[in-house]
């Protein structure tokens, strides 16, 4: 039997049913309604579907094998077998779709080397990845599926082993050049609606042999080349930077969302050509939260799209866990929906099963929670933003700049001069200034969960 009949030889129904939150089905969802309409200020009502943009990264769904830097390969998923070949390839496609096709989502993401084996040359190469995108292509538009996005998978080979487009060989660049051609090429055709950068080797080990002004300026240069063939071949997706800060490295350029605007900011590039790519477990190992990533992102006019995952609280690295906590969701939709949605980018679950998760059936359990703590935290921020009075409540703390003294700071209508005057005829404000009342905001937000 073909491996488009595998989900429904193991009983899945064609569509995970919604059920309410009193459903205790493990293979229903509770709050994911994709046809329900939820409605906020400024920005109007859209469905679940249309807010949250779900996609299903290939590469831990299909690729994860369960192995880490401690132990072997843990799943044994019966639709593997022949290696690293074109028709297991197909194989792993076809089951794929059928995973989209039962969580009802709407897009995908892929790298380039997990859809498509690597040749024994560049040429043979992009010869699989072409075949590939056929058949992608054909099983995509069954599926009623999109890419979200593709990316170009700069940090396996051996030959990037000091970076891609930071490499200090010049040969390295080229062939990071030539992978990223094909890549955002095989995007295009799939009808990607944005392609990333993740720069997993484009960092430093030691600043003792690395001459990071060079490496900084050709990095520069790469995403300029980047933008130049985007326009070249009429892509019209958003091109997205993936900030981490370190890991495999031990310095990553692009090490959070401010860093990141840095880099676009020196290279010449504006929100325009490029917007950011948040990844939650990335931002927690650059120090932040992940609702501070969306946010600064957010007023930065970059905020792009979401890798929405989390990492475990008590563990250094990049666990790439599926994030099950309605409260988390909650703040980060809250950011989603008052910038208006993603535009073009979605919420991209780049997350994997535990090691010790080994049944099929798991791959679904994992997407099912993820969706439906994604859903309640939708439903969690559109209330808050429709009650408003969290919001007001910040706005009031601003107030003194709405007026007088402090509207004229904002429209730089005053200098030093202007402002020193002020403060000596005036009393010290420190004995009359207001509370922050941290911990009644927190109980205002807590009403709504």
């Amino acid at each position: 039997q073909g491996a488009g009949d595998f989900w429904a030889r193991l009983g899945v129904p064609e569509r995970i049913p919604f059920e309410g939150p009193a459903s205790r089905n493990p293979l229903a969802f509770r709050f994911y309604d994709a046809d329900r309409e939820v409605c906020v200020p400024e920005h109007g009502c859209r469905t679940m579907r249309d807010w949250l943009r779900f996609s299903v990264a290939y590469w831990h769904t299909m690729r994860g094998d369960g192995s880490d830097m401690f132990g072997s390969p843990t799943k044994n998923w019966p639709w593997e077998g022949d290696g690293d070949t074109l028709p297991q390839a197909e194989r792993r496609l076809e089951v794929f779709f059928g995973v989209l096709q039962r969580l009802g989502v709407d897009y995908w993401c892929f790298h380039d080397r997990d859809i498509a084996p690597e040749g024994k040359t560049l040429s043979e190469t992009n010869q699989n990845l072409d075949h590939i995108v056929r058949v992608a292509k054909r099983l995509q538009k069954a599926a009623g599926a999109k890419v979200l996005w593709g990316t170009a998978q700069l940090f396996k080979h051996p030959r990037y082993m000091h970076g891609a487009a930071t490499s200090p060989d010049a040969r390295v660049f080229a062939f990071a050049a030539a992978q990223v051609k094909k890549a955002m090429e095989a995007t295009h055709a799939l009808g990607g609606e944005n392609f990333v950068f993740w720069g997993g080797r484009e960092g430093y080990m030691s600043l003792i042999n690395t001459d990071l002004g060079r490496e900084l300026s050709h990095l520069a240069t790469f995403m300029r080349m980047a933008l130049d063939h985007k326009r070249r071949i009429g892509f019209t997706g958003t091109l997205l930077l993936e900030p981490k800060p370190q890991e495999p490295t031990k310095h990553q350029y692009d090490w959070d969302a401010a860093t990141t605007a840095l880099t676009l900011h020196r290279a010449g590039l504006t929100e325009g050509d490029f917007q950011i790519n948040v990844e939650c477990n990335h931002a927690t190992l650059s120090g932040h939260s992940c609702e501070h990533e969306l946010r600064m992102s957010s007023v930065m006019g970059l905020l792009g799209n979401v890798d929405i995952n989390t990492g475990d609280p008590q563990t250094g690295w990049d666990t790439d866990q599926f994030l099950m906590d309605h409260l988390e969701a909650a703040r980060l939709m809250k950011v989603v929906l008052e910038q208006g949605g993603l535009g073009s980018g979605g919420l991209n679950f780049d997350a994997k099963l535990r090691r010790e998760s080994t049944s099929p059936l798991d791959i679904l359990y994992a997407h099912i929670g993820g969706m439906d703590t994604m859903a309640r935290g939708l439903l969690i921020a559109a209330e808050i933003l429709n009650d408003g009075k969290l919001n007001d409540l910040v706005a009031d703390r601003y107030r003194t700049f709405d007026r007088g003294l402090g509207a004229l700071i904002e429209k730089e209508a005053v200098g030093f001069k202007d402002l020193e005057a002020y403060a000596l005829r005036n009393p010290d404000p420190a004995t009359t200034l207001d509370s922050g009342r941290q911990e009644m905001f927190e109980i205002i937000f807590n009403h709504f969960v």
